[in-house]
């Protein structure tokens, strides 16, 4: 069985821009797309109507080119079991409530046993500072976490779950 991913929206929207001059984002972007032609096709690739809808703002143009990377992209279902744990991340302080939609991104992520959340955002999703926490809160409403990570972290990621 080939090991889940979640793509949240931070990587869909490095894949959709034009390229930066700022060094660190492009190389961000390119990083991304490096994964997401030589790595990708290693995984199991998922989203959910969170990444839909945060891709669907925004300028119309930049819309236009996020959805045209998701239309492949299954779509896995926001529960309300997902719904609560996103609840007790921020009730428990693992996020800020600014943060809520990351939160759902996780809980989506944990309720759907996937494997990796692939992300750029590394203040509130991939921060190695709040991920025991995230982790710690995830199991103990009942739910493995995913490996919260960024797309250089997933690079030879070719080995399937047991």
């Amino acid at each position: 069985m080939r090991n889940i991913v979640y793509v949240e929206t931070s990587v869909i929207s490095y894949l959709a821009a034009r390229p930066s001059r700022e060094i660190i984002t492009a190389g961000h972007q390119q990083t991304t797309h490096d994964w997401w032609t030589s790595e990708r096709s290693n995984f199991a690739v998922y989203a959910s109507p969170l990444v839909l809808r945060e891709a669907s703002a925004g300028d119309p143009a930049a819309v236009m080119a996020r959805l045209r990377w998701l239309q492949d992209i299954p779509l896995l279902s926001i529960t309300p079991e997902a719904e609560q744990l996103a609840e007790v991340l921020i009730q428990r302080a693992a996020l800020p409530a600014k943060a809520a939609a990351d939160g759902l991104h996780i809980a989506t992520a944990a309720y759907h046993r996937v494997n990796f959340l692939l992300t750029w955002n590394c203040a509130h999703i991939a921060n190695a500072i709040k991920r025991p926490m995230i982790e710690r809160i995830c199991r103990e409403c009942g739910f493995e976490p995913p490996v919260l990570c960024t797309p250089d972290e997933l690079i030879g990621g070719k080995v399937d779950v047991e």
